[in-house]
């Protein structure tokens, strides 16, 4: 099963954060050469709701930060953006931002020409955008600064916004600038990688009755998503947030490898001699078996995953690591899947216990032994998983923003 790499991961990041966890964030934005303050710059922690703006002096403060790692971003005009990971704790803390410049000044202006063909535009905006419910309530605003081109030696589709790209998204309520833009899709494999830094904006409700629809989406999209199962591995909650963890054993198909092995056996026996009639056919036969044969096999176990076989907590009880081997299977219960998800549910592994029917599936995969996950819900380092299936389906339309809280507690529980 092909899983589909979620670059900057931030797919879809919230969490439940605790009043008395929260930090004091300040510092100033700086010329890289000159070291003189930047005036009325732009300051945000990326992937949330939290952004200010730098005063006469280039000087900045977030005074309520919940803790966790956030990407400090500065940004300003004629400038290229700066960025530090910072982990905020209860402490304050200091930063300073450098920016390089990045060429035109403000008096400047830079005409450039569409470096992209209509049909590889539209098929960026639909596979960044996505094809859920909600992702076809949001539009890309500024169309015209986002550069996209196709390789046809590669199969590569790959797009990039010098500053950002703007994403207004009615379904949930928010306005996204997803600055530095990075997009790569592979149509090869469907494999599909971005990152970037986005600042979440809260859109104005046009009355209380979109404003309480924005509030039940937003929790929608939260439950069930990759960053509600990763608090919930973190707080031991699986079972009573509505969650089936099952490890999947991937083997190599034996098949596949056996035919493999002698189409390359009989390639070095030709050593770029034209083959007989007998060898084209075996030729062809093997290349019907690879052709029709997958190179693994993938079981479910039985049961629900122990919590200590999906994590790993510090001796000081400080820090929670996602730690699994193999893959993992793993089934939300809370909520019908999207409408316009077409696959096929997978099924669950054999259990003692009755699951209700309708449910959302998914497949994660660590790319490192185990990756901490950080009181906000985020991971340590977003590229160490890889997501296919139903979170693989989710994009923009359901992005959410690191400071959001969900409402209530909506959990259903499991036998």
């Amino acid at each position: 099963m092909r899983l589909g790499l979620i670059g900057c991961l931030l797919c879809w990041l919230g969490f439940i954060g605790a009043a008395h966890a929260q930090g004091r964030v300040s510092g100033v934005v700086q010329d890289s050469v000159t070291h003189e303050p930047l005036a009325f710059s732009s300051v945000f922690l990326a992937n949330t709701t939290l952004g200010v703006t730098t005063n006469e002096q280039g000087q900045f403060s977030f005074d309520r930060v919940p803790r966790g790692g956030y990407d400090i971003v500065g940004s300003y005009v004629g400038y290229k953006l700066s960025k530090q990971h910072i982990t905020v704790g209860t402490a304050p803390q200091t930063v300073t931002l450098t920016l390089a410049s990045s060429g035109p000044k403000l008096d400047e202006v830079v005409v450039k020409a569409s470096s992209h063909a209509a049909d590889d535009y539209r098929r960026f905006a639909d596979i960044f955008v996505g094809q859920s419910a909600n992702s076809k309530q949001c539009r890309i605003t500024n169309p015209g600064d986002v550069d996209v081109a196709y390789s046809d030696t590669t199969k590569e589709l790959t797009a990039q916004a010098d500053n950002y790209l703007q994403v207004e998204n009615q379904a949930l309520g928010y306005r996204i600038k997803y600055y530095g833009l990075r997009f790569a899709y592979d149509a090869d494999n469907g494999g599909t990688s971005f990152y970037g830094q986005p600042v979440f904006e809260e859109m104005k409700p046009k009355d209380d009755a979109q404003r309480q629809q924005w509030v039940a989406a937003r929790a929608a999209a939260y439950y069930g998503s990759l960053t509600h199962f990763l608090k919930s591995v973190r707080d031991n909650r699986l079972k009573s947030e509505g969650y089936l963890a099952q490890q999947v054993k991937v083997t190599p198909n034996r098949r596949y490898v056996q035919a493999d092995t002698l189409r390359q056996r009989l390639l070095r026996r030709l050593h770029g001699r034209a083959p007989s009639d007998a060898q084209q056919d075996s030729m062809a036969r093997l290349m019907g078996v690879l052709n029709n044969a997958a190179p693994v096999l993938a079981s479910i176990q039985p049961g629900a995953q122990p919590i200590d076989s999906l994590r790993r907590v510090s001796a000081d009880r400080e820090h929670v690591y996602l730690r699994f081997r193999q893959e993992l299977q793993v089934a939300y219960f809370g909520e019908a899947p999207d409408p316009n998800y077409e696959q096929p549910m997978s099924p669950l592994g054999r259990t003692k216990a009755t699951y209700p029917a309708q449910r959302e599936v998914s497949r994660l995969k660590l790319t490192d032994p185990e990756v901490e996950i950080m009181p906000n819900g985020t991971l340590a380092d977003p590229l160490a998983v890889e997501v296919g299936e139903y979170w693989g389906f989710e994009k923009i339309g359901e992005f959410l923003p690191l400071d959001y809280v969900p409402p209530g507690h909506s959990a259903v529980p499991l036998p």
